[in-house]
C-alpha cells in the first residue's frame, strides 16, 4: 500500500505540517487541550485552516492561552480584540473563549483537570478507526456527544457535538488518519508510549 497523507491538508505547507506533526497527536496535559478547546471553538463555521494560520497571534493576544490572564479579560480588552485583524474578530467567539477560562478555572478548583474530565468519556484510550476515505469519517459520535452535554454542564460554550468531534481528532482522542497515512503510525507510536491504547 502506498503511503500518502490524508487528503484534507494538502492545500498549504503549513496545513500539511500541522497534519504531520499534531493531529492526531495524543494531548493529556491541560495546558495544550485548553488551547485546542479555544482555538476549535474559534474555528467555528470556518475552515481550520483560517485559524492556523491565526494561531501564533492567537498566542499572544491570548495570553499565551493563560487561563487565569483569559478569565479576567476586560472589556476595554475585548473591544482592542474586535479591533485585531489577526485574529477572528467575532464577539461571541471572543466571550467564549473568556467564558471557557472560568468554566476551566472552576474545574480545575473543584479538584478536576481538563484532561481527567475530557478523557473520560474516552475511557482512558485512543479509539482508532480504520477509514479508507474522508466520506467514512463522521462529524459526530455518540462519545461527542456526551462529551459536549457535559463539557456545556460545566459552563464551557462552543462546544457543539461536532465542534467537539473536530477537537477530539485534533487531540488524538480517535485517531482518524486514513490507513494509508504515514501520520497515522506516528500517532499510534505516541499513544502506545503513553499507555493511551485499549
Amino acid at each position: 500500500m502506498q503511503e500518502k497523507r490524508c487528503d484534507w491538508c494538502l492545500s498549504t505547507p503549513l496545513y500539511q505540517q500541522y497534519h504531520d506533526q499534531e493531529w492526531g497527536m495524543p494531548r493529556i496535559d491541560d495546558a495544550t487541550l485548553f488551547e485546542f478547546l479555544l482555538l476549535e471553538g474559534a474555528q467555528a463555521g470556518l475552515s481550520w485552516i483560517t485559524v492556523l494560520n491565526k494561531r501564533a497571534h492567537y498566542r499572544k493576544v491570548y495570553a499565551g492561552f493563560d487561563p487565569n490572564k483569559i478569565a479576567r479579560f476586560s472589556a476595554k480588552k475585548i473591544e482592542a480584540l474586535l479591533g485585531d485583524s489577526g485574529i477572528i474578530r467575532n464577539r461571541l467567539k471572543i466571550g467564549s473563549a473568556i467564558k471557557n477560562a472560568r468554566a476551566y478555572l472552576q474545574l480545575v478548583e473543584s479538584g478536576n483537570s481538563l484532561s481527567n474530565f475530557l478523557w473520560q468519556f474516552c475511557e482512558g484510550h485512543v479509539q482508532v478507526n480504520h477509514y479508507q476515505n474522508l466520506r467514512q469519517v463522521p462529524a459526530t459520535t455518540p462519545v461527542s456527544d456526551a462529551m459536549s452535554k457535559a463539557l456545556k454542564q460545566a459552563g464551557f460554550n462552543f462546544v457543539g457535538s461536532t465542534i467537539i468531534y473536530a477537537y477530539m481528532q485534533a487531540v488524538g482522542m480517535v485517531n482518524d488518519h486514513l490507513m494509508d497515512c504515514p501520520a497515522r503510525k506516528r500517532c499510534l507510536k505516541s499513544a502506545k508510549q503513553l499507555n493511551l491504547l485499549p
